[in-house]
């Protein structure tokens, strides 16, 4: 095992084992009890949700927080969730996953060059992590962006993945920008520039963005078709 890999095992050890946020682990622990009725059989993951993908990858997948149904349940980003449902399709079509789908960890899913993340890695009530857990959390990217030594880029999955992207990467090159780049849809930053990772910017794909047209098919395929030609 290579050190990066050693690593990436002794931080996914601590992610997993983390109890520093005392609403977040009551919340996660609950929805293990209370279940939903469409999964009463499973037996729920309810604790905090590693990276997932090629730490040697050239990009990093950066989401908000796993859903409380989804990756609480099957204990993977992205995994048994609409957010899912919607993200790995895409993926596929760009050559980013070896399938379409991510059902479960025992599903076969392998990620080619990516790695994908997430600001907070418990289930929070509402999906709206507060400050205090997300920075609480901010330990664990830190070291996933540092162990990344083949990154060139980011793609940012909604407006607080965004901050946090953006944070990291005027930290690793001690910059800060007079213009501060903002938020925005299928936004392109640092690609012309000396600066690395460049950062890519889309709606998140959750359902409340998907049903209502904000992010759509396209828009998302547009995406990835853009991080492909960056590589």
């Amino acid at each position: 095992m290579s050190d990066i890999h050693r690593n990436l095992s002794e931080l996914n050890l601590e992610v997993i084992n983390c109890r520093r946020c005392s609403r977040l682990v009551e919340w996660r622990e609950r929805i293990v009890r209370t279940k939903k009725r469409a999964y009463f059989e499973w037996d729920y993951w309810g604790k905090p949700v590693p990276g997932l993908g090629d730490i040697n990858g050239k990009i990093l997948i950066l989401g908000l927080a796993p859903g409380a149904h989804g990756s609480n349940r099957t204990g993977r980003m992205f995994t048994g969730d609409a957010s899912g449902d919607f993200l790995y399709p895409a993926l596929y079509d760009a050559g980013f996953t070896s399938q379409p789908e991510a059902l479960s960890v025992n599903d076969g899913l392998k990620l080619k060059n990516i790695y994908i993340s997430a600001v907070c890695r418990c289930a929070p009530p509402d999906n709206k992590p507060t400050r205090e857990e997300m920075a609480n959390c901010r330990p664990f990217l830190d070291r996933e962006f540092t162990l990344m030594r083949n990154m060139v880029g980011v793609v940012a999955l909604g407006k607080i993945a965004f901050d946090s992207a953006l944070d990291l990467i005027k930290k690793q090159n001690g910059i800060n920008p007079t213009n501060m780049p903002k938020f925005g849809h299928g936004k392109l930053y640092f690609s012309n520039d000396r600066v690395r990772p460049w950062l890519l910017t889309s709606y998140h794909p959750s359902r409340q963005n998907t049903q209502t047209g904000r992010l759509t098919k396209k828009m998302f395929k547009e995406i990835w078709e853009t991080a492909r030609k960056l590589l």
